[in-house]
């Protein structure tokens, strides 16, 4: 009768580190029969299976890095995470609540969607990085193939507007991405990346900026820097009516974490109407909740600074 092989259970913990987690495959070379893992994953068992060919070395419910993890040996060779569950590993905040992990494969790859792993095959695949021991999409993909499946705008503002604000990437290579790939899914944040270009620079700003793009007002400028008659820098608003000088602030009390924050509100607001400009505070909720009620207010401070002389505010270009 043949000996069996004792087995080296280091070396099978090892083999599943950092997560515990392990494939099938991998437990066949360190001598662990079909038999053992049958038996140490069966209710009350001391393992627990996640996906096909996948093993936690524990038995109680898997963390979110221990589904990363059992998603790519899943996938095996080649794939990577992309979309939320990407986003999530680059540090971003404004992600919205997931249970799946976003997997992209190449064409010819086998493993198909199960469970909590969201499987895609791309002709494209990218070079992936590394973030948190995991191959990850870049971020440009990766926010774009989340975006492509949320299915609210504003979640879409908020996931493109902070990879953009933190440097992470730019409207332009949003918008590269963005034509290079499917168009399926592509409407939702090509609108958001089109308000970026028009100088929005957050979730608040973009919603501002669809509220008057359907409107009869006049675009305004977002973000821009203005002169006073002395030659000094004045505060740049959020949105700027150049025709009348309105100033439009979108970030207010709402978004402010401490009481420094507030009175440098009311000195921006002080400098700017000191200088003539008519500004119209609106908070971020507003836009979303009442946004026609928004819509009659910014007209009205439309009208009231087009009765008064302009002031001479100059805005670089």
């Amino acid at each position: 009768m043949p000996r069996r092989n004792k087995v080296n259970w280091q070396a099978v913990e090892a083999a599943a580190q950092p997560h515990s987690v392990i494939a099938r495959w991998q437990l066949n070379q360190l001598d662990v029969s079909d038999r053992m893992i049958w038996e140490r994953t069966r209710p009350g068992g001391i393992w627990k299976r996640l996906l096909p060919g996948v093993i936690s070395l524990h038995n109680g419910d898997p963390s979110w890095l221990q589904q990363v993890e059992a998603a790519l040996r899943y996938a095996r060779r080649g794939a990577m995470v992309t979309g939320l569950a990407a986003a999530r590993l680059y540090g971003l905040r404004r992600v919205p609540p997931t249970d799946r992990v976003h997997l992209l494969v190449p064409i010819d790859k086998q493993p198909a969607t199960y469970g909590f792993v969201v499987v895609e095959r791309t002709t494209r695949p990218p070079r992936p990085e590394l973030k948190g021991g995991f191959p990850v999409a870049p971020l440009t993909r990766a926010v774009l193939d989340g975006s492509r499946r949320l299915l609210r705008q504003d979640d879409v503002d908020a996931l493109i507007a902070e990879a953009v604000q933190k440097g992470l990437t730019t409207p332009r290579k949003l918008a590269d991405e963005l034509d290079t790939g499917s168009r399926r899914g592509a409407g939702r944040p090509r609108v958001t990346i089109e308000a970026m270009f028009a100088g929005a620079r957050s979730k608040a700003e973009a919603d501002a900026y669809r509220l008057v793009d359907a409107s009869c007002l006049p675009r305004p400028v977002w973000n821009p820097t203005l002169i006073a008659p002395d030659g000094s820098r004045l505060p740049t608003p959020d949105g700027w009516f150049d025709d009348v000088a309105l100033a439009w602030e979108i970030d207010s009390l709402e978004f402010h974490l401490s009481p420094k924050d507030y009175e440098r509100t009311l000195r921006r607001h002080a400098i700017m109407t000191a200088a003539g400009i008519v500004v119209l505070h609106t908070l971020p909720s507003q836009l979303v909740r009442e946004p026609a009620a928004v819509l009659n207010e910014l007209s009205a401070a439309y009208r009231q600074a087009a009765l008064r002389p302009r002031p001479p505010i100059e805005r670089a270009t």
